[in-house]
């Protein structure tokens, strides 16, 4: 025989040679007799031999059958060691949830939502591993499996993800005190499109959520970035340091707003609003995700 032979089939063998009896054997296979009996005849034709004699006292295995459950002993004892390394793996990685979380929500929101989590599991519940990095690297890692909860700020969510929306912020306009739009607080959108601004890079959902946001008032931003910075702390800075005006959640001004250290400018009839998601692979994330999802207060689901 070239192909490879049927475990279960196998394990049917087995059983039945050790309770001699075709009904205990599909008892403890959770399967019907006939499927017990399916399983070792296609063993049989795949074999070309007999291995079982069926009577109405009972079933016993032929000579031919009695080799062949002794070399299956073997397989079946691998298989199912490698059924309980595999459980074990899924255990371990139970034991742990892996997010990915866009900048901003990774150092704002993040934060208190482990916490609470944690308080409400005790010292039992899983770890938390969280990567910080721009959304479109948070879709990459969600899609590519080696993160069990991402949260992303770009206006859309890709349609191959399952998503909820946990929150919302804005985007505002800081500049420097010295900046002349700081005297006024406010700047058209023709304006902002046409001035060097310090953003985040590419692939950012804060960049992202800015931009498209400018081309639906029908003014693309045209000028070139005063800086680009893969970092909210690195844009706030250059922001302080006079480089240029920036763009920046809400949630990663606030403070600083708040301190007098930037001075937030109101972009004339336009308010740049976003969701804050959470996206996962797969109709239903594990269990806890699910209770992590509680956890932020999400409400609005997409399936």
């Amino acid at each position: 025989m070239h192909n490879e032979p049927d475990l279960e089939a196998l394990r049917a063998l087995a059983l039945v040679a050790k309770e001699s009896s075709m009904s205990a054997a599909s008892a403890q296979l959770g399967v019907s007799q006939q499927a017990v009996s399916l399983r070792i005849r296609k063993l049989e034709t795949d074999l070309r031999v007999r291995l079982l004699v069926r009577s109405a006292r009972g079933s016993r295995l032929t000579p031919a059958g009695e080799l062949v459950v002794g070399w299956g002993t073997t397989l079946l004892t691998a298989a199912d060691e490698f059924s309980d390394a595999v459980d074990s793996l899924r255990t371990d990685r139970g034991k742990m949830m892996r997010i990915a979380a866009s900048l901003t929500i990774a150092e704002h929101l993040l934060p208190e939502w482990i916490a609470r989590w944690r308080i409400s599991l005790g010292d039992e519940g899983p770890i938390v591993q969280l990567t910080a990095a721009n959304s479109s690297t948070v879709v990459k890692a969600i899609r590519e499996g080696t993160a069990d909860l991402g949260f992303i700020e770009t206006p859309t969510v890709p349609a191959d993800l399952r998503s909820v929306t946990v929150a919302h912020d804005t985007i505002e306009v800081v500049v420097q005190h010295g900046h002349r739009w700081a005297k006024t607080g406010r700047v058209s959108v023709r304006e902002l499109a046409g001035t060097g601004l310090v953003l985040r890079e590419t692939g950012s959902g804060t960049r992202q959520a800015f931009e498209n946001a400018l081309a639906d008032a029908g003014f693309p931003l045209a000028a070139e970035p005063a800086a680009v910075l893969s970092t909210t702390l690195g844009v706030r800075s250059a922001i302080m340091a006079g480089v240029a005006p920036g763009a920046l959640s809400s949630l990663a001004v606030s403070e600083d707003t708040l301190a007098g250290r930037l001075v937030r400018v109101r972009i004339n009839n336009l308010q740049i609003t976003r969701p804050l998601t959470a996206i996962w692979a797969g109709t239903t994330p594990p269990r806890h995700v699910r209770d992590f999802l509680d956890v932020t207060g999400s409400s609005e689901s997409r399936v």
